[in-house]
């Protein structure tokens, strides 16, 4: 069962995909980046805005019922790969050991310096509560 997972504590999806999507006990959370529920960009600096899009993620896993803490699976595309020392600061600030498995990708960004993805462990996940 596939059940669509949305929070107006993030951004709304700006095109044909679902903030995630609840599958079994696992959150398959899309791209998200550094925009507030209205579509602003939130942060002046790389640090800040990888901060909002965490913070945009952990919106959508509360909603799920989840952490962000229980991330299994991080993928971030950065505009520019100079960043990734702050980005592993600010990785290391989120979570602790075990850390998630992670990929890390410089990408063509327009007007804002990261995405981030995020496969989030559910336990005992239902749909019941989910904003539909």
């Amino acid at each position: 069962m596939r059940t669509e997972v949305r929070t107006n504590d993030a951004a709304a999806p700006g095109g044909t995909y679902s903030q995630a999507i609840l599958a079994g006990e696992f959150l398959y959370v899309s791209g998200q980046g550094p925009f507030d529920a209205n579509g602003e960009i939130v942060g002046a600096t790389f640090e800040e805005q990888a901060k909002a899009t965490l913070a945009n993620i952990s919106a959508i896993a509360t909603a799920a019922g989840g952490r962000i803490e229980d991330a299994v699976k991080i993928g971030a595309y950065l505009r520019d790969q100079s960043d990734f020392p702050v980005w592993d600061a600010v990785c290391a600030q989120t979570f602790a050991r075990p850390f998630p498995a992670r990929t890390t990708i410089e990408c063509n960004l327009i007007g804002f310096d990261i995405e981030i993805d995020a496969v989030i462990w559910v336990p005992k996940a239902t749909s019941e509560g989910i904003d539909r």
